[in-house]
């Protein structure tokens, strides 16, 4: 009895269980974290500096910048040119979808892909049932209700933020993956033909 016990007491020893399961075990990959919380920072329209009374020549200006996952970065960018002290510098960001229309970059049977900058109107009278971010590639996955038969569809969209649009059928509803060409956050709100996806 007293071998036994002891042979069982070996095999638990020996066994090779995770300690947690919901972390990562060897060999895995983590995924990178992304988030879909609106930011409460407004937008950079125009921001201005001016040098001291001694400087001659811009060398470089260097940005430093947030990411999409809150971790902290920069970018130097070399300029090498004159200035005039008295004058100051602006750094803008001009918002041009104002003054532009929307592009339709692909279409199916059921539904209309529009794309305006950060912008992508889906216009279709199909109910979005779900929307969640994948990465490697990022991209945005949307489900809409409705049941029936779509072949599957693929259309790259070349010079666009939206660089490809896949759709696949699925029972009771039909799947919209839409690749990005960087990393993203996205909102979206519900109009009147459609939805519209905001990227951030």
């Amino acid at each position: 009895m007293i071998k036994f016990l002891i042979f069982l007491i070996l095999i638990f020893i020996s066994l090779d269980a995770r300690e947690n399961p919901f972390f990562p075990s060897k060999g895995e990959k983590d995924i990178s974290q992304t988030s879909n919380s609106v930011s409460t920072m407004e937008p950079l329209k125009t921001a201005k500096f001016s040098l001291p009374s001694n400087a001659r020549s811009l060398e470089s200006i260097t940005v430093n910048y947030k990411n999409f996952d809150g971790s902290s970065d920069s970018k130097t960018v070399q300029i090498n040119r004159s200035i005039d002290w008295h004058s100051s510098i602006f750094i803008s960001q001009k918002d041009i979808s104002a003054q532009l229309r929307f592009k339709k970059v692909a279409s199916i049977k059921y539904a209309s892909f529009l794309t305006l900058d950060k912008q992508l109107k889906i216009v279709t009278k199909d109910k979005l049932i779900r929307n969640f971010l994948l990465v490697k590639p990022h991209r945005i996955v949307l489900d809409f209700k409705r049941d029936t038969y779509l072949k599957a569809y693929e259309k790259k969209i070349y010079k666009n933020i939206f660089k490809k649009i896949r759709v696949g059928n699925h029972k009771g509803y039909y799947r919209v993956v839409i690749e990005l060409d960087g990393y993203y956050k996205y909102s979206y709100k519900m109009i009147s033909n459609g939805i519209l996806l905001q990227l951030r």
